[in-house]
Order: structure tokens, then sequence, then C-alpha cells
């Protein structure tokens, strides 16, 4: 038993791990594609190094912070869900807890074991720590690993605000005459790399992703450079 739950929580952490990192990923990722497209849009109307920096910061804080407290949010509910399931299982331990072992025996059961080595097994692990059993069996939830809404934002804050200073850098640094081509180029070769690196987490086709990414990019700035190009045509 110790082996079997030694192994089973190694695999949960490396499923946390990638799942943040996957977070990760598409949080760099949209920080990329949004602040591209603006900067870029921007770059359609005036060629103002002022202008889009201005535009290109803006984006920045206002994606990364809009990221952050989405996240925020989000994370708050579902640790909220998962305090409130332990919760009324504890109650329902202290309440009737033959019930509770009857239903862990049939959760174990279920999984493959027979009914007696079920049975056997429910009893030690109700014995050993009744409450982390039914936790990670019934609800497949980790008392000692519940989601940080903290750790979540930052996490989404950092990952936007890496995605969003390449297209920022790139629109601002290099003289007029290049801006746009090291922009659009070096935007196109970072989605090609965060599209290899979301389908490599989740065991995706990296061909299609790579292919879905890119074009999703190249599509957002050429939309919005011409209305960029278009009002600043007319004046707007």
């Amino acid at each position: 038993m110790t082996d079997a739950t030694h192994d089973e929580a190694h695999g949960g952490a490396l499923g946390s791990r990638l799942n943040w990192l996957r977070a990760a990923v598409l949080g760099a990722n949209d920080g990329i594609v949004s602040t591209a497209g603006l900067v870029v849009g921007v770059a359609g109307a005036t060629d103002d190094r002022s202008a889009l920096l201005t535009a290109g910061l803006a984006g920045l804080l206002a994606g990364s912070m809009s990221m952050a407290a989405g996240e925020y949010v989000s994370v708050s509910t579902q640790r909220d869900s998962e305090k409130a399931a332990l919760a009324m299982e504890k109650r329902e331990l202290r309440e009737q807890p033959e019930a509770e072992l009857a239903e862990l025996t049939d959760l174990l059961a279920e999984r493959g074991l027979s009914r007696e080595v079920a049975r056997e097994a429910a009893e030690q692990l109700t014995e050993r720590d009744a409450l982390r059993a039914h936790a990670r069996v019934e609800l497949g939830i980790d008392p000692d690993a519940l989601t940080n809404p903290w750790h979540a934002a930052w996490a989404s804050f950092v990952a936007f605000t890496a995605g969003a200073l390449l297209p920022l850098l790139a629109i601002v640094l290099p003289p007029p005459d290049w801006r746009l081509c090291v922009t659009v180029l070096s935007v196109l070769g970072a989605l090609a790399l965060t599209g290899w690196s979301s389908a490599r987490l989740g065991s995706a086709d990296a061909r299609r992703a790579v292919l879905r990414n890119v074009a999703g990019g190249a599509l957002a700035m050429a939309v919005t450079y011409g209305a960029g190009a278009l009002l600043g045509a007319v004046g707007v």
C-alpha cells in the first residue's frame, strides 16, 4: 500500500506541474498575440515611437492584470469548492462512519480490487487517515495540495508579461523601416515555439499546433494592421 500511495502522489504532483507549465505557455501565448495585434495595429496608423510604446505598455499592463485577476477569481472559486467538499466529507465521516467505510470499499472495488481486498484496504486507509483516503479516492482532491489563487494569479501575470514584452520590444527598438518586419517575424517565431511547447506538454500533434498558432497570430496582426492603416489614412 505504501509504494502504491507514493506512486499515486508522485503522479499527481507531476500532473500538477504539467498543468502549471501548460498554463504558463498559454499565458505567454496570449501575451504575444494580444500585444502584437495591438502594436501592429497602431503601427499601421503611425510610426511614432512614443505612441507605439504607450500603446504597447498599456496593452501589457491591462492584459497582465486582467489575466491575473481572472485567474485569481477562478482558482479561488475552485479552492472554495474543494474546501466545502472536504468539510462535508469530514462531517459525513463523523456522523456515519460505517456508511463511509462501505462507500470507500465500493470505490476501491470499482477500481479492480476484489471485494475482500477492497474492504481490507478501506479499513487500513480509514485507520491511517480517513479524510485523506476519501478525499483522494472519492473526491480526487489532495488535502495537502489545494489550489492556491495567489500562485495562479502571479503565474498568469508573469507569463503574460513575458510574452507581451517580445512584440513590445520588437516594435520600439528597431529603426522605423525595420519595425514591422522584425515584429512580425519575431512574433511568428515565438508563436511557433509556444505552439510546439503546448503540443508537447499535451502529447498532441506538434505540426498542427504550430500551424494553428502561427496562422492565428498572422491573421490577428494582418487584421489589426489593416484597421490601423485604414484609420490612419482617413485621419481618425
